[in-house]
Parts: C-alpha cells; structure tokens; sequence
C-alpha cells in the first residue's frame, strides 16, 4: 500500500526554499528543484505562489523572522541593556558560520527581491542595537555610529566564518568569551557611568 503524502502548504514550500537558498544561493530557489526537493509538482507550487519572486520573498520572511526576530525577542525579559547586548553578541557569534543563508542573502541583496528585506532587516537590527546603546546612555547619534560599527563587525565577521571557517582565530567557550569581552568594552569606551 502506497504512503498517503502530506499535503504540502506554503510553509513547507518556503522552508525547502531556504534551504535551498542556503545551499545554493539564490540561483538555487527555483521552482523545479525546490519542488523535487519537497517530491511535489510545480502544479502545488503554482496553488501556493503566482511566481518564483513570490517563494523567495516567503524564504525572506522565514530568513527574517528566524534569524533577526527570534534572536531579539528572548532578550526582551532582560531589563540590563548591557547584559542584553552581550547576550545578542553572544548569541550571534556562536552561531557565526553556521548560517550560510544569510551570506547568500546578503551576496544577492542587489536582486529586486532581496535588496528591501535585506534593507529592512539592516535597519531593524542597527536600530535595535542603537536603541541599547541609547538605553545604556549614549546620546543618539552616538549610539548610531556605535551600532554601525557593531553591526559591520558582526557582517563581517559571520561572512568570514561562512566562506573561510576555521581562519578566524576565536575558539569557541572561554577563547570566545574574551573576545567578546574585549569587544564589548571597546564598543562601551566612555559609556556613562551606571545610574
């Protein structure tokens, strides 16, 4: 007796599409493969999509919500906007490298697709970190310079661990930790004394 196959909803279809992103860049999300992947037809896919633009721009949404909004929320409960910060970096630098989407989403951030996500969540993470720095004291225009900088760090720092691992020189527990440290106490340099 045959299987009965689950039927397959966009959920599933923007799941095997970052996947696919992940493996393959964004030449990698096209409708054929993304479908053998999931052993479907492109006629699913056309139930679910009107156009391959409308399945990357779902792989997005999940890009975004699982590797931008799920990393802030749990840091809301924390009330030290210094412990909040070194939670974010904690938490984004031990999973540097890992992420090979977000490389090949930010490679492909010149695609008309791609480049408003890739905007939007820029600004949604320089603007979170901004929001600690001011939370922390920092007047606002340094607390954007700050962010920036923090955030072209991490962008750099992740790409070099996606497409060159093992060249960065951090370790991982206490090796990463100082690092960490020293790169937080560069970032909090003049920092306003604690009320």
């Amino acid at each position: 007796m045959e299987k009965e196959r689950r039927r397959l909803g966009p959920d599933d279809w923007a799941e095997a599409a970052l996947t696919a992103l992940g493996e393959g860049g964004l030449a990698a999300v096209a409708v054929e493969p993304v479908a053998a992947r999931l052993g479907a037809t492109k006629g699913s896919f056309y139930w679910h999509f009107t156009n391959r633009d409308a399945l990357i721009g779902a792989a997005l949404a999940l890009w975004e919500e699982r590797f931008t909004e799920a990393t802030i929320a749990p840091l809301a409960a924390e009330p030290d906007p210094r412990t909040r910060l070194r939670r974010l970096f904690a938490t984004v630098s031990a999973k540097a490298g890992q992420n090979a989407v977000t490389a090949h989403v930010v490679a492909a951030a010149d695609h008309p697709a791609v480049g408003p996500v890739v905007r939007r969540v820029l600004q949604r993470r320089i603007d979170y970190v901004a929001g600690l720095f001011e939370e922390i004291g920092f007047p606002p225009a340094v607390a954007l310079q700050r962010s920036v900088l923090a955030y072209t760090v991490y962008v750099g720092h992740d790409q070099l661990a996606a497409r060159l691992p093992g060249l960065l020189p951090l370790g991982e527990g206490e090796q990463l930790a100082d690092h960490l440290d020293a790169f937080l106490a560069l970032l909090l340099t003049d920092a306003p004394d604690r009320p």
